[in-house]
């Protein structure tokens, strides 16, 4: 079988009816669906503002109480520095038990002496690291003695200190301190 050429004429038509015949079924078809409306968007609705911040001063924890709780404060920034402040202290309190001038060359007892102070200059501890064995009524004399003089110059600066002194006492009973000492003959 032999195939017959098509004339082109009615390739054209058949080119055509299909289009046609496309537009038709194309227009058949239904509408998309209308879209629904969008909400219209909140209106926007400003915060007032916040309330400026309020200063309020909060103070700093204290370092150590008041100057004026104390009796006495020392500026002292070494243990050696609130021996002094120390010593001056207990000559104060005890100004008629202070030997004046140079000591006699033979004491009656020589005793050194470790004393603990807290900030507040109240005495914690006390510690012989030479005590004289020979005369203990010394002892307990030299230990009445701090603790009555408490409280010590406050150490503010050093907050606790531990100090040491050593005690010159003559045999009628008066003292000098090596920190303050006017020598021996």
């Amino acid at each position: 079988m032999t195939t017959r050429p098509v004339p082109q004429r009615a390739r054209q038509l058949r080119t055509c009816a299909s289009a046609v015949a496309l537009a038709i079924v194309a227009g058949c078809s239904s509408p998309p669906p209308p879209q629904a409306p969008r909400p219209a968007p909140p209106p926007v609705v400003e915060a007032p503002p916040p309330p400026p911040p309020v200063a309020v001063y909060v103070p700093p924890p204290p370092v150590a109480p008041p100057a004026e709780v104390y009796e006495k404060v020392s500026a002292a920034t070494t243990a050696l520095a609130y021996r002094r402040d120390a010593a001056g202290h207990l000559y104060a309190k005890n100004g008629d038990r202070v030997y004046r001038g140079k000591m006699p060359p033979l004491l009656y007892a020589i005793g050194v002496l470790e004393v603990d102070v807290d900030r507040g200059g109240r005495i914690i501890s006390t510690n012989w690291l030479r005590a004289p064995s020979h005369a203990p009524e010394v002892v307990r004399e030299i230990e009445n003695t701090v603790r009555a003089a408490s409280p010590f110059p406050a150490p503010l600066r050093l907050g606790r200190v531990t100090y040491t002194e050593t005690w010159l006492w003559h045999k009628s009973g008066k003292f000098q301190l090596d920190t303050l000492t006017e020598g021996q003959l």
